[in-house]
């Protein structure tokens, strides 16, 4: 099956990746889990491979390669025993970077992507607030223009990477007064007056930086506007297909590697005689998860191979976050279970894996916002359509 999409140059990459992840993270990551901070120099080691830039023009650094190397990209991060660590890589080159690529001027690419994907300077994307969560068209946060410059008030939360990022991709009403129809797109210096950003304190994803970050009257000049003014909902909007097809990638991948490990485990681990992978009621339950991965699986490369080919898979990547982030949650419970007290212990992955999986359901859109989207898609017949241009 995986012929299909990936070729040759595809697995090769995959090898490169492992590789580099092997030699260059994997030393790090106890380190940066129990300290929750991931060390700077990592992100320049992943911008001169290239891993930022798979997705990107090559104008501005980039490898412009099709989805199916970020897909690949995702899958290893998942494989590493730090679902944080992955996260505060893809939100830099998926979330922030996505952005800056498709409503950013020549001068924020030149400027801001290029640096981005050479590992130079650190993105973040703030959009969920305080009081907002998965009601975008319901943040407060402001942006008056004043002159030849926009003051921003207000503050976002659950903001990855909003400690270590040098700018941020901010969503701020220009009129609040239109509502979702109000809502702009902005580039924010972090080191400017006025912005306050403090870190959270996770269940999971310990090795990422999560923050709050408040806005008091940050200026920033009007050229910093990304976009058309009060377009903002429909650049949001347009890129939650990717988003949501990230998480679910993720998800299937946390899950296999679960899997993978788990019988590795069962084969070695003896109990009344004989190894536990032998225990019919064990065997079957891994058959069952195994089996609800793989169906995920093939159903999130379909979808990626659809938006890779230029079309809308708005319902498709809903499905496909909802779906297998739940499979992965219960895939990896049931995987610690058959660890017994070992699963609960932290020097065995499964531990850390069961509370970084449990975001899955959550960013990114809950599954519960996701299955009112898709009940109006499929009950009311609704149906949605790019909502800006494809660049």
């Amino acid at each position: 099956m995986n012929s299909i999409y990936f070729t040759e140059e595809h697995e090769l990459f995959r090898e490169s990746l492992k590789s580099f992840l092997k030699i260059e993270v994997v030393p790090h990551i106890e380190k940066w889990e129990k300290t929750g901070t991931i060390d700077r120099f990592i992100w320049k080691k992943f911008g001169e491979m290239g891993f930022f830039g798979i997705a990107y023009p090559e104008v501005y650094g980039g490898l412009n390669l099709d989805l199916f190397y970020t897909v690949i990209f995702l899958e290893e991060l998942q494989k590493i025993k730090s679902s944080g660590f992955a996260a505060a890589m893809w939100a830099h080159a998926y979330l922030a970077m996505t952005h800056l690529n498709a409503e950013g001027g020549e001068r924020i690419k030149q400027d801001y992507l290029t640096a981005s994907i050479s590992g130079d300077k650190i993105g973040a994307l703030c959009i969920s607030e305080p009081f907002g969560g998965s009601d975008v068209a319901g943040m407060r946060t402001t942006a008056e223009k004043k002159g030849n410059i926009y003051i921003i008030n207000g503050s976002k939360t659950f903001i990855t990477n909003g400690i270590y990022a040098d700018y941020y991709v901010v969503a701020a009403k220009t009129n609040p007064a239109l509502g979702n129809k109000g809502i702009s797109m902005f580039l924010i210096d972090t080191n400017l007056n006025g912005i306050t950003a403090t870190k959270l304190d996770k269940l999971g994803w310990r090795a990422s930086d999560t923050a709050e970050i408040a806005f008091d009257n940050v200026e920033i000049p009007e050229e910093n506007l990304m976009g058309e003014e009060g377009k903002g909902f429909p650049y949001i909007m347009q890129h939650f297909a990717l988003e949501r097809l990230i998480m679910a990638i993720n998800a299937h991948s946390r899950a296999e590697y679960a899997i993978e490990y788990t019988i590795d485990y069962m084969s070695q681990r003896q109990a009344f005689g004989t190894t536990i992978d032998k225990f019919q009621a064990l065997r079957h339950t891994m058959v069952d998860h195994a089996t609800d991965v793989e169906h995920c699986k093939v159903f999130n490369y379909a979808a990626v191979a659809r938006l890779n080919q230029g079309e809308y898979v708005v319902k498709e990547a809903t499905m496909a976050k909802l779906k297998s982030t739940k499979v992965a949650d219960e895939t990896i419970y049931s995987c610690l279970q058959m660890l017994g007290g070992y699963g609960y212990m932290e020097e065995y992955p499964l531990a850390r894996l069961l509370r970084d999986s449990r975001l899955g359901p959550i960013g990114g859109g809950t599954s519960e916002i996701l299955r009112e989207i898709l009940s109006k898609m499929i009950i009311d017949k609704q149906s949605y359509k790019p909502a800006v241009k494809k660049l």
